[in-house]
């Protein structure tokens, strides 16, 4: 059912019943009016008539028979429109309408008009206590209810008339406004019926139609096909990054798990094989597996990082990370030298997970290629505020980076001559800087000996990158590579 024709429907049955209602209180209002004013005649009447009242009484005990005559044509005279009814010890005169002398009448009601009902009819009736020095008596004064009904049946057929005319036309009239008003709507439901999402990038256009609640709506519209347009593409980005993975995975563990199989067919197809040939063996086992596990647990990490939310960031404070790193690589690598200069409560806006995982790749791959010719490694590890951001610094004294391969130190799978890492650390700890909206360079250690891996991190909060592809452009292209001297 249309909108229109509820509101028609529900205008059309609630005016009635409005009128309805409002009519019986007109009713009640003007019964009471009606009966205050005939009750208001009745006071007059009988405080005109109680002193001849009074009097006919008076002379009738006296048995004085003319003057009687005369008080009573004076007391019929006087009552005017009113019926009367004097009820004396001896006698009761009556003249005007009335009630028939058969039909009781209440006691005690002296001073209060009440209603007294006789067939069909009604009348309002007073009674007032007359005395005397010879005795007493009781007036009655009594007024038909007639004219009153009849004003009163007026009023109700006006009101029935009036609720039975106001169903259709207030109903009509309600239904003629509810369909105008609710033209907007019936154009937004047009405009918005053949969208879909999956198939179009069509949407509602952004135009006022003067109507609240339809803009309203229209927005909510937009909005939540906004969110659909972006889930859709974060999902596309999740399905992307999941297909890359495999492929950069099975690309990536093709020669390890090739050289294991080749190690192992090896020990199987020599169990004589002599001490020193198998142990050299069984190390290449090792060492494969260790850069195989190396290298998923790097590609799970840039997969988090290309699929890390807003709602993950929060205040965090780089001086604890950092010496948390320091501490966890002494642990590691307790013949190097690993010093930590950090200023205290040094805070950035950032996902923790990622801030630590970018201080243990700087910090490991200053354990791994950073050391000095006696192979000592020596590593400083620094972070200080400067204006709006956090800079860490990790310093070895290794060989150091050539300018010529800077910039190439943190693509993907970019491995040293005879590294046997992943060639992932550093893309971390590019991709993490730029998460973070941050840089991350190489230069040359302020000594002169060494590297210096510098990170400029912003101290407050920003949106993440529109796309994340570190690990996604990786797909198709992945090689193992090369460089001169250092990378992860």
């Amino acid at each position: 059912m249309r909108l229109s024709t509820r509101i028609g429907l529900a205008v059309g049955l609630t005016v009635p019943l409005l009128v309805l209602a409002s009519g019986w209180l007109l009713l009640r209002l003007v019964d009471r009016d009606l009966r205050n004013a005939e009750d208001d005649h009745l006071l007059a009447r009988a405080t005109a008539v109680t002193p001849d009242a009074r009097a006919l009484l008076r002379v009738s005990a006296a048995d004085r028979p003319k003057a009687a005559d005369t008080r009573e044509r004076r007391l019929f005279s006087a009552a005017l429109d009113v019926g009367v009814r004097v009820v004396g010890p001896d006698a009761t005169l009556t003249d005007g309408p009335q009630p028939a002398a058969d039909v009781p009448l209440p006691k005690g009601t002296s001073g209060r008009p009440v209603t007294v009902r006789s067939g069909g009819t009604s009348w309002r009736a007073l009674s007032v206590q007359v005395t005397t020095v010879r005795g007493s008596g009781t007036l009655w004064v009594f007024s038909p209810n007639a004219a009153d009904q009849a004003q009163l049946r007026l009023v109700r057929r006006r009101v029935a008339v009036t609720s039975l005319l106001a169903a259709p036309l207030s109903g009509l009239l309600a239904w003629g406004i509810a369909t105008g008003a609710t033209g907007p709507l019936r154009r937004l439901g047009r405009r918005t019926a053949g969208l879909d999402p999956r198939t179009s990038a069509a949407r509602p256009p952004d135009e006022p139609t003067g109507v609240t609640e339809v803009d309203e709506l229209a927005a909510t519209l937009r909005t939540v096909l906004a969110r659909y347009d972006e889930q859709a593409a974060r999902t596309a980005e999740a399905l992307d990054t999941a297909r890359s993975f495999s492929a950069a995975a099975s690309h990536e563990l093709r020669t390890p798990l090739m050289s294991m199989g080749t190690n192992l067919d090896i020990l199987v197809g020599h169990p004589d094989l002599p001490e020193p040939d198998r142990a050299e063996v069984l190390a290449d086992l090792c060492g494969e597996h260790a850069r195989l596990l190396g290298l998923l647990v790097m590609l799970r990490e840039l997969g988090r990082g290309d699929l890390v939310e807003a709602e993950a960031f929060r205040t965090v404070d780089v001086t604890e990370a950092a010496d948390a790193s320091v501490s966890e690589a002494r642990r590691r690598a307790p013949d190097a030298r690993i010093s930590l200069d950090a200023a205290p409560g040094l805070t950035v806006h950032g996902w923790e997970p990622g801030i630590r995982l970018l201080l243990d790749n700087l910090v490991a791959n200053a354990l791994a290629h950073g050391r000095d010719a006696r192979g000592r490694a020596t590593v400083a590890v620094g972070v200080r505020r400067a204006g709006e951001q956090v800079v860490i610094t990790v310093d070895d004294q290794g060989p150091g980076v050539p300018p010529e391969a800077r910039t190439r130190v943190f693509e993907r799978f970019r491995r040293g001559p005879g590294s046997s890492g992943s060639g992932l650390g550093l893309t971390l700890v590019a991709q993490q800087a730029a998460l973070h909206r941050g840089s991350v360079t190489v230069t040359e250690c302020p000594s002169g000996v060494g590297a210096r891996f510098e990170v400029r991190l912003p101290s407050t909060g920003g949106d993440l990158p529109g796309r994340r592809d570190w690990l996604i452009g990786t797909a198709g292209t992945n090689r193992s590579q090369t460089f001169p001297k250092e990378g992860s």
